[in-house]
């Protein structure tokens, strides 16, 4: 058996979870709670990107400074997450509107003058 973390490191490792964990729970919560579809992408693809990555890193921070496994697999799962989330509700949000034509944000300002003056 290893020694023990100091206090510290242990802390911060504690903090990464319940850090990660309420991002996580607050992400459920929007992808329940919230209105349509693009309102409901924000709680898994924003959030609990980050909740998941803090996660990761205080797993990575466990089992680094314990000696035991290495980190590889973390940090594949880490890039994996932060690569794929924003594809995948990039993906889903122009599914969306290729759909339902009402999810297509309003054409931008013109920048000509009117001739209002």
């Amino acid at each position: 058996m290893s020694a023990p973390l100091p206090p510290l490191l242990d802390a911060v490792i504690a903090g990464l979870l319940l850090f990660g964990g309420a991002f996580a729970l607050v992400g459920a919560y929007g992808l329940a709670k919230l209105g349509d579809f693009l309102k409901r992408l924000h709680g898994p693809t924003k959030v609990t990107t980050l909740g998941i990555g803090s996660i990761l890193i205080a797993s990575m921070l466990w089992f680094g400074l314990r000696g035991g496994a290495p980190i590889a697999h973390e940090l594949l799962i880490t890039l994996f997450v932060f690569i794929t989330a924003p594809v995948a509700a990039h993906m889903m949000v122009k599914g969306a509107m290729a759909i339902d034509a009402s999810t297509k944000p309003p054409p931008p300002p013109s920048d000509r003058l009117d001739d209002a003056g």
